[in-house]
């Protein structure tokens, strides 16, 4: 990962044709600041190491006033701090990944880490949602079930296949595997074990593949683009430590009666040259604009997507 530049910049496309008129720097001095969310009048940021607020007036085009910690979480190793909303803009949800592979260190260290944390904005409390999630990173609502979904970064060092990254619903209070298991029960020998921990771990919904690297969430209704049903849509940044390389594209996962249903889609390829040696770009965050088109950024291609009907 390169040096952050540790500030949030604004593109306005004023005139609506896909192209941002308006760029400025809207935050800065911030600290790898990842998820963002705006409620009402209020900014919120996730930093690594922090979820702050600042006060904000719809329009402007950079926040001058200062910032409020509201939460502090520990830096280093999975550093992003996705940010989600609930669908009555009471909570936020706040996803913290794993220092570590499999917990090298301890489990004392990791603490905090491989979970969903909920944020009462009217309390200023906050808990942990959902655990035992290495790499949480892509967050969104099905909006008939009204379900919290993630995406998540499963261990390495089991092979090409093993375990498989995965989409999957989050129930509250409910634990994952990491680092004991994998897909449910299935225990990783390389790991300290507890029985108990490994006894209550939920299998996931969904397959991903292995290390494809899955970032961006963002729920996409039908017809949004032509051809494509309800789904989730998944930015997959692409794989490092495999035999063969997969993710490197944009897929929407079909989605009937609130589940997955059928293969992925590919909405967007070609960003990984066919012997494999160059990635012309790699996704990451995805998310429903409000002209309707889709938008997923780029952080090899340097740029940001936008996919529309014809």
């Amino acid at each position: 990962m390169g040096t952050s530049a540790n500030r949030i910049t604004l593109l306005r496309d004023a005139e609506g044709d896909g192209v941002a008129e308006l760029r400025e720097v809207f935050l800065d001095n911030l600290n790898q600041p990842f998820g963002m969310a705006l409620l009402g009048n209020t900014f919120y940021v996730g930093n690594t190491d922090s979820l702050v607020a600042f006060s904000y007036t719809p329009g402007e085009t950079r926040v001058a006033g200062p910032g409020r910690t509201l939460a502090r979480f520990k830096p280093a190793g999975h550093w992003t701090r996705s940010l989600l909303p609930s669908l009555d803009g009471r909570k936020l949800y706040i996803g913290v990944g794993s220092l570590s592979n499999i917990a090298e260190a301890g489990m004392e260290i990791e603490e905090g880490r491989a979970a969903i944390h909920e944020f009462d904005v009217a309390t200023g409390t906050v808990r942990i949602f959902a655990s035992g999630l290495r790499n949480p990173v892509g967050m969104a609502w099905e909006p008939q079930t009204k379900v919290l979904w993630t995406v998540v970064n499963e261990r390495d060092g089991l092979g090409d296949e093993t375990p498989p990254d995965y989409l999957t619903s989050v129930r509250d209070g409910g634990f994952y595997g990491w680092p004991y298991s994998y897909w449910g029960k299935t225990v990783d020998e390389r790991v300290p074990q507890d029985a108990a921990m490994v006894s209550k771990a939920i299998t996931p919904d969904y397959a991903l593949g292995g290390h494809t690297a899955s970032l961006g969430l963002c729920w996409l209704p039908a017809g949004t683009l032509p051809g494509f049903p309800d789904g989730m849509a998944i930015g997959q940044h692409g794989s490092w430590n495999r035999s063969k390389l997969s993710g490197y594209r944009f897929v929407l996962v079909p989605f009937l009666d609130g589940r997955p249903t059928g293969a992925p889609m590919d909405i967007l390829t070609g960003f990984l040259s066919p012997d494999e040696r160059e990635a012309f770009g790699r996704p990451v965050g995805v998310a429903r604009g409000p002209d309707g088109s889709v938008l997923m950024a780029d952080d090899v291609g340097n740029a940001i997507w936008r996919v529309t009907a014809a």
